[in-house]
């Protein structure tokens, strides 16, 4: 496979987030609903892995975790952290583009579930394709978490006007905008809504649940601010746990999670 975009951010992600308290508050809060939905056991399916972060934590707790990404280079961090962490043995690892899906690279067993954090589904420009195939590889009645970044975010609407920066403010109005990794890569981004996940996801997965990720948090690039003023978000990460299941707070954010159901029957 060709170098992946996030092969350049690949060795500074855990520092710049996984390991700053803004990330520490935002897994926090999804490594809850993802506990929930998935039981002890239970053989689970991750898309856009990153480092492995979240494969580590579910395999910790019992979870036997096939973690994927499009980066070779984040994949070889996450295979390094699971050893280090004694969670080898519940993970393993292959090498998948959800832009491409190539069927040389696809899960080819059944699973009781699967999930992506962070966004890694915000690289789709149409993510039905997706749907149908996870439909194929979830069993009836499994979960399905996915963390998106949404349209309306306004810790971004916010940041970008006050310093006169009204295209990037509203960036997420404009299909498939470019965001720009580092070293030079960039990436094209789409920014579905809930209502628009849920028609995607509607043939083949019932839908449960939909929560805010970061309503009151900044995003990771005002993350500076945190450090100023660390107790102060601390109380607004806590407050953010509570009203992100509450309209509004599960349309304005930085990200939404959706949680849904595979039906027993295709629509």
């Amino acid at each position: 496979m060709p170098p992946a975009p996030f092969d350049t951010v690949a060795a500074e992600y855990d520092a710049a987030f996984t390991e700053h308290r803004l990330g520490r508050w935002l897994r926090a809060a999804v490594w809850d609903r993802l506990e929930a939905a998935f039981a002890p056991g239970d053989q689970v399916l991750e898309l856009g892995c990153g480092t492995g972060g979240d494969a580590v934590y579910l395999a910790q707790r019992g979870r036997r975790v096939h973690a994927t990404d499009g980066s070779s280079a984040m994949l070889e961090i996450a295979r390094h952290k699971a050893l280090l962490k004694g969670a080898g043995d519940r993970i393993t690892f292959s090498q998948l583009d959800l832009n491409t899906l190539d069927p040389n690279h696809l899960p080819t067993q059944k699973y009781d579930g699967a999930f992506s954090n962070f966004g890694a589904l915000n690289s789709l420009p149409d993510r039905r394709p997706l749907a149908e195939a996870l439909a194929r590889w979830i069993r009836p009645g499994g979960r399905l978490a996915l963390v998106v970044m949404g349209p309306l975010c306004p810790w971004e609407w916010g940041w970008y006007l006050a310093q006169g920066r009204v295209r990037t403010a509203f960036r997420r109005f404009r299909p498939g905008s470019i965001a720009h990794l580092g070293e030079g890569a960039t990436m094209r981004v789409w920014y579905p809504s809930p209502r628009r996940l849920r028609k995607e996801f509607g043939p083949y997965f019932r839908h449960r649940e939909t929560v805010g990720i970061g309503v009151l948090l900044p995003p990771t690039f005002a993350r500076g601010l945190v450090d100023r003023r660390p107790g102060f978000f601390e109380r607004l990460a806590a407050l953010d746990r509570r009203i992100g299941g509450v309209f509004p707070g599960t349309w304005l954010n930085d990200h939404y999670l959706t949680i849904f159901e595979r039906t027993e029957h295709v629509v």
